[in-house]
């Protein structure tokens, strides 16, 4: 096993190609509980292995639908800094970068998206502070310096431990990774090179480890049974037996884990091509418009990525445009929209995993996994479950609240 770096984004040397893989194989280590001979790691053991993309999901966060009005979905996930570590849970993040036009009034200028894995910027960082730089430059358009990066002068003096909780505490976060939360990393980030701007992702749940973790879940020949049979069971039965029934009110955690299941129960395995990643489909770009006209080409910038595994979208006007983001109009429906928001852009936006299929051997009797029938459907709009988001959405009507009325002192 060898996965280069994702979306093929950067020239690794061969020393960091080693320890990437290190973190991914420990991670999948980690969740040893959840081995079958239906997911494999290595996808080089794989008999005539057919490429397939079809496990995908829409980026637009799907549980808060549930709790709340589609304008307040789509508000809490625009909240500036809350919305991405609360609601932007679709293994995709969004930030809007902002400026001042020329009457000096501050509005949306573009949005950044992202799907690159926390992990593997740590990775670098720990182990080759100068090509984090350059991943950042790239990203950023300008090199930032070594306290916006590492919060030290010189990350070079550092070990790589020492490294990585430096990187942890300034860019990246906690990632859910008890040996960062045992060092006092935070959950998000203390710096704003991260938050500001869209450099990888941030969310806890939106980890390496988090979706391995529901492709090996899904890569299991479970079975209901039905009389005499054993039929394919259905995302409520897999969800319920397990106790995790809050992952199937997202687009991505079903997806992932009902499409490796489909695989399991053909008595095929699954893998991940070559490089490991999460990757941004090209959106439905119709729905945007400038004037009466499609968005021109440099409007829409794709990157961190080959053409097919992209981890990066930036979509808005050049910095040097006199038009704004909310100049734009997004198609709803029978009306048009300014776009003002990321939300309106996830919405058109669809993410997904590069797999690897493959036959093997017939399902053996003693191999299925018997669960029980879930007897109801999930309910993602039980008072248990839209708690948190009934609790968000009522913050931030109350930080609206608060600013409305000191603009009326």
């Amino acid at each position: 096993m060898a996965y280069g770096a994702p979306g093929g984004a950067d020239e690794l040397s061969e020393g960091l190609i080693e320890r990437w893989n290190e973190v991914i194989a420990r991670t999948v280590q980690s969740l040893a509980g959840f081995q079958t001979r239906f997911f494999e790691l290595d996808p080089g053991t794989l008999r005539d292995p057919e490429l397939s993309d079809a496990v995908k999901w829409p980026a637009d966060p799907q549980a808060p639908t549930f709790c709340v009005d589609e304008a307040t979905v789509r508000a809490l996930c625009d909240w500036p800094q809350t919305g991405r570590r609360s609601v932007q849970l679709e293994y995709c993040e969004c930030v809007v970068v902002t400026a001042r036009d020329a009457s000096g009034r501050q509005r949306p200028k573009r949005v950044e998206v992202t799907t690159e894995l926390r992990e593997y910027w740590s990775c670098v960082a720990m182990h080759d502070p100068d090509a984090v730089r350059a991943m950042a430059a790239d990203v950023l358009g300008s090199e930032p310096g070594w306290e916006e990066l590492f919060g030290v002068a010189d990350p070079h003096a550092m070990t790589p431990a020492e490294r990585e909780l430096a990187f942890g505490h300034t860019v990246g976060g906690h990632g859910n990774d008890q040996r960062l939360i045992d060092a006092g990393v935070p959950a998000q980030p203390t710096g704003l090179l991260n938050i500001d701007r869209a450099l990888f992702m941030t969310h806890p749940i939106n980890g390496l480890d988090d979706f391995l973790y529901v492709v090996m879940f899904g890569s299991h020949p479970y079975g209901v049974r039905d009389g005499a049979q054993i039929r394919q069971a259905t995302g409520d039965d897999i969800y319920t037996s397990f106790d995790v029934k809050h992952l199937s009110c997202n687009h991505a955690d079903p997806t992932i884990t009902l499409g490796a299941y489909d695989n399991a129960f053909a008595a095929k395995q699954t893998a991940f091509a070559d490089p490991l990643g999460m990757y941004i489909r090209v959106p439905n770009l119709d729905v945007f418009l400038y004037g009466d006209n499609p968005l021109p080409p440099d409007w829409v910038r794709f990157g961190r990525g080959r053409e097919g595994m992209y981890q990066r979208l930036v979509l808005g006007p050049p910095d040097d445009h006199e038009a704004f983001l909310d100049d734009i109009t997004v198609s709803v429906g029978a009306s048009d929209q300014a776009l003002t928001g990321g939300y309106q852009l996830l919405r058109e936006l669809e993410v997904g995993l590069r797999l690897l299929v493959a036959p093997t051997d017939p399902i053996a009797e003693s191999e299925w996994e018997i669960i029980e029938p879930a007897g109801e459907a999930i309910a993602c709009n039980a008072d248990s479950a839209c708690a948190t988001v009934r609790e968000l959405a009522a913050r931030l009507a109350a930080e609206r609240r608060g600013r409305s009325a000191l603009r009326t002192l």
